[in-house]
């Protein structure tokens, strides 16, 4: 399969200054931008980090570019109010974080990265005025969606900074088009305005040719809504921000409807691999196969395979049957961190109310007495003293663990 049959079979085609989407076929030096808005991906980050996987794959040379200057002053598009400022500091910090994770992604693989604070560094206002302003006419940037929404009626208004960010940005394509040799931007959806600014500024101060390929945001189809957003907020890779037992789990309840669709983007799994999965799922969805294939291989891609069989141990605890027995130290302070817990040495009904999963011993008791509390899987209809490792259940997905770390 060559390069643009596999973007076009996986969907990560979109928009593209390529007049053939074959010409991605043929190798060649490319780009990436990220924006260290936060210490972290999420992963609407990663499926266009995924896209850029795949180049790599069929032998593009491809450069990570940080945004150490322009993660000063933040993308507006797509925002509907000015950003806070962050300080030096800050993106700093967020771009190390940053480009930790994109070499643990692309471990093994060839990746140049360059910050664009090392060469915005030495420029001067008035001469980047002079030789890249100069060249950029304001009706393009005017008709930015973005521009045009924030300055119309009812519209937040826009500081010259971020009215600039876009030439800012044409300018690291120009830089790396000088420098390195680079001709071709790979982009999300939301930046194909921003990327084509490099095109028109290399076309006309070097007589250049160069292109910019976009991936499509993903889209949750169930919803309707853009993928990657819980009840919690966005879904980060670092684990600090979202466990490695809570980005699992989130992989494992996708919806019937885009499983399929969610594995083609966010797996290297070849195309017969993932059709085989997609008719043992048609058959049978209620065994939600998908679901534990794409939550195993995009938790091993993030997280490693030591973590995620430690978070698959404990959601087979929690929901397969297991026993706590079953579970390594390191998988009870995985447990512990996502449930209450309680001390051992206690009562059940004292578990349950220390915990905070009942108000009152009057409504442990109640529960007790009508069967709606286990330990360990059994049913339990009368008070007594838990163990270390015990773990408490009321109703169908309510928890309480026992443990000597007291509460988590």
């Amino acid at each position: 399969m060559r390069l643009s049959e596999e973007l076009a079979w996986r969907g990560f085609t979109n928009q593209t200054t390529f007049q053939n989407p074959e010409d991605v076929d043929v190798p060649r030096k490319l780009y990436f931008g990220v924006d260290p808005s936060a210490d972290s991906m999420t992963i609407g980050n990663l499926a266009a980090a995924m896209m850029v996987r795949w180049f790599l794959e069929y032998s593009h040379e491809v450069y990570l570019l940080v945004g150490g200057a322009t993660g000063m002053i933040g993308d507006p598009d797509g925002k509907k109010d000015e950003r806070e400022l962050r300080s030096a500091e800050t993106v700093r910090e967020n771009s190390e974080a940053i480009i930790d994770q994109y070499r643990h992604l692309f471990s093994g693989k060839d990746l140049e990265i360059v910050n664009n604070a090392d060469w915005f560094a030495h420029i001067n206002y008035i001469d980047f005025l002079h030789e890249i302003g100069k060249h950029m006419p304001m009706t393009q940037l005017l008709d930015r969606e973005f521009v045009q929404t924030r300055i119309g009626e009812g519209g937040s208004g826009i500081s010259y900074a971020e009215f600039s960010y876009s030439l800012i940005q044409g300018y690291d394509f120009l830089h790396l088009y000088r420098e390195h040799g680079v001709t071709l931007q790979l982009c999300g959806a939301d930046q194909w305005g921003n990327s084509t600014t490099g095109v028109t500024l290399i076309r006309k101060l070097e007589a250049g040719e160069a292109h910019v390929y976009s991936t499509p945001l993903v889209i949750n189809k169930a919803t309707g809504q853009k993928f990657g957003k819980s009840e919690g907020g966005a879904i980060w890779l670092s684990p600090e921000k979202t466990s490695v037992y809570q980005f699992y789990q989130f992989w494992l309840n996708v919806d019937d409807e885009g499983v399929i669709d969610y594995m083609k983007i966010y797996t290297m799994l070849d195309k017969s691999t993932i059709e085989a999965i997609a008719e043992n799922h048609a058959v049978n969805p209620g065994a939600r196969s998908a679901q534990k294939a794409l939550a195993r291989e995009v938790t091993d891609i993030v997280h490693g395979t030591k973590r995620r069989e430690s978070a698959e141990r404990v959601t087979d605890v929690l929901f397969g049957g297991s026993n706590t027995e079953e579970l390594s130290d390191e998988d009870i302070a995985v447990l512990a961190h996502e449930i209450p817990t309680a001390l051992p040495g206690n009562s059940v009904i004292e578990a349950l109310t220390s915990s905070g999963v009942v108000s009152s011993n009057g409504e442990a008791k109640r529960l007790l007495s009508s069967g709606a509390i286990s330990v360990n899987g059994e049913k339990v209809y009368e008070d007594r003293t838990v163990r270390n490792r015990d773990l408490i259940k009321k109703g169908k997905n309510t928890f309480t663990l026992i443990t000597e770390r007291g509460e988590s």
